[in-house]
């Protein structure tokens, strides 16, 4: 039976201790420019998919490396993945409200709206797995 994440657009998420410097290799190196940025926050498209890098400084590389689905109704779908066993984490994340097992995101990429409401699971391999649900210009934010 499919679940709900089936049809979901994913993205990667990177963190950068240092955002300029990302931002200078990927496009010194790989020849990519944002198509977006946000506060601490970049997003480039290829192809059919996208990545964003964020700021990480004081994590360790990699310890905030995500997938992440965007859906269109949060609420629903954590209530599918709930039913299927799913636990989801609780992160305290500076710049974001912290609700139950999701955060509100302050603002977005200006493409995808206004904020975002988030939370976070881990797979069954220990990956950070992420689910979004864009704010939209002139929606309440939960």
């Amino acid at each position: 039976m499919p679940g709900p994440l089936s049809n979901a657009h994913t993205v990667t998420k990177l963190p950068a201790q240092d955002l300029e410097r990302a931002r200078a290799f990927y496009r010194d190196k790989l020849g990519l420019e944002p198509v977006e940025e946000r506060t601490g926050g970049l997003r480039y498209v290829c192809g059919p998919t996208e990545f964003h890098l964020f700021s990480s400084a004081g994590a360790p590389s990699g310890a905030s490396t995500q997938m992440a689905f965007e859906v269109e109704n949060l609420e629903a779908t954590l209530a599918d993945l709930r039913a299927r066993g799913v636990t989801f984490e609780r992160f305290e994340m500076s710049g974001f409200e912290v609700r139950g097992d999701t955060i509100a995101a302050p603002d977005n990429y200006p493409s995808k709206g206004t904020g975002e409401l988030g939370t976070f699971f881990y797979d069954s391999e220990g990956n950070l797995i992420g689910i979004a649900q864009p704010v939209r210009e002139g929606a309440t934010r939960g």
